[in-house]
């Protein structure tokens, strides 16, 4: 490995910006090129960073002939639609080394009706499940149903908007209505019962027969303060939170050695980060008392936990790429640090819902963070005439890292104090990591 590598991720948003900073690190890479990136990747590395604003992660032939092209030495399929759409398969068919999973394995995230299936058939906990095709048929089982709690589902990939909780039959009927705004992810959906508890999420690379867990972290999905509002791909989170002791992450393991063992049994060998979104639910007469429960798969990193979990690697990551593609996790001697991230989304006032008010608006403050020890990982943003502006819904990540999460906290909120967005329209959660402060 003397010659220095090309690496290429497909992403666009927050999580590309993390594995480029990552990469950015390695002493083996060269040269980052991401599909399609936006136009903060740059800031983190002195790397020389290229991206492609006009191809989407799903653009396969082009994706392919970049790689030629550019002699691209891997790839990092980091984004769910690319997973979806077969980018591993065919880029592994080139001859070209690729760190994801194949549309089969995948499909434990972009099919949710086949992935709870799965569970049930491995005894992976799970809630309580019925997959509906029509509208009609799952109204019918929510009336005959009465006085229960749910999510809808889509079973397909919905930008992280296609759970909708129904604490009531009326709610029910109308989460079941909105399916049909997700189009075909919407065709088939399902109604699980909602398990009262608290969420958290656990990562693990995999070759495909064994596995290491990498970390954990706590999303803050809701887009108001105090868990209020519509869900959104992402508000903000925490690493290493305290909800995760040791019970918890015992009961992990196990559901990862399920997962994978059960993966290579159906011929469907899983390489890559597998995400597990958990839920600990307390229940009386459970044998540990609280139990984790599978809320879903993702079959890539998390948005927004990549940006809290990947700086807490400490191995070269190229490095860590290889042990996955060469088969060689079992061997990967893993490091990690303790210390505890917080990253909290900047986003465009009216968003999930609505923010055209916010786009094309200009960006104060980035200057003065760039002075700070703090990481900016850019999304919905774009440069123009040296100004950045708007592009889309959440705009930007901070990131900061302490000892604790007071520390943390303070230095992601003093520097989330400097950025605005033109007219009165930058929007963030200012509650994020409330539960661990609630715990000290």
């Amino acid at each position: 490995m003397n010659d220095l590598k090309t690496i290429l991720i497909t992403d666009g948003g927050g999580r590309g910006a993390a594995l480029v900073d990552k990469y950015g690190q390695s002493k083996y890479v060269g040269r980052i090129l991401i599909v399609p990136g936006n136009d903060l990747m740059q800031i983190n590395t002195n790397k020389k960073v290229v991206t492609y604003p006009n191809l989407k992660t799903t653009s396969i032939k082009e994706i392919i002939d970049i790689c030629k092209k550019e002699r691209v030495d891997l790839v990092d399929v980091a984004q769910d639609n690319a997973v979806e759409a077969g980018l591993v398969d065919r880029l592994s068919k080139k001859g070209i080394v690729v760190i994801g999973p194949r549309k089969a394995a995948g499909r434990i995230e972009w099919d949710k009706a086949w992935a709870r299936e799965f569970m049930l058939k491995y005894q992976i906990p799970s809630p309580k499940f019925r997959i509906f095709n029509t509208e009609a048929d799952g109204i019918n089982f929510a009336r005959k149903n009465p006085g229960k709690k749910w999510f809808a589902k889509a079973s397909g990939l919905a930008e992280g908007k296609g759970a909708i909780p129904a604490k009531n039959t009326g709610e029910a009927i109308d989460a079941i209505k909105q399916m049909s705004k997700f189009g075909k992810a919407g065709e088939t959906y399902l109604l699980e019962e909602a398990l009262e508890g608290e969420e958290f999420s656990a990562f693990a690379l995999s070759d495909g027969n064994t596995f290491k867990t990498v970390g954990f972290a706590q999303d803050h999905k809701r887009v108001f303060d105090g868990d209020k509002g519509p869900n959104t791909g992402g508000m903000g989170c925490v690493s290493n939170p305290l909800i995760v002791n040791q019970n918890i992450k015992k009961q992990v393991e196990e559901i990862f050695r399920k997962t994978i063992n059960g993966l290579k049994k159906e011929k469907r060998p899983y390489k890559g980060v597998l995400y597990l979104g958990g839920m600990v639910v307390n229940k009386k007469g459970l044998p540990v008392g609280r139990q984790v429960y599978v809320i879903e798969f993702n079959a890539r990193w998390g948005d927004p936990e990549a940006e809290v979990i990947i700086p807490s690697i400490k191995n070269d990551f190229y490095e860590v790429d290889l042990a996955v593609t060469n088969g060689k996790i079992k061997d990967l001697k893993l490091r990690l640090d303790k210390k505890v991230r917080i990253v909290v989304a900047a986003t465009s006032r009216g968003y999930p819902v609505d923010y055209l008010a916010a786009k094309g608006r200009k960006i104060f403050g980035i200057e003065k963070l760039k002075k700070m020890r703090i990481k900016i990982y850019g999304a919905g943003i774009k440069e123009n005439n040296g100004n950045y502006i708007v592009s889309g819904g959440r705009v930007l990540y901070l990131m900061a890292e302490g000892k604790d999460i007071l520390e943390a906290r303070k230095k992601v909120y003093n520097a989330m104090s400097l950025i605005s967005i033109e007219g009165n329209n930058l929007h963030y959660r200012k509650d994020i990591g409330w539960r661990d402060m609630q715990r000290l």
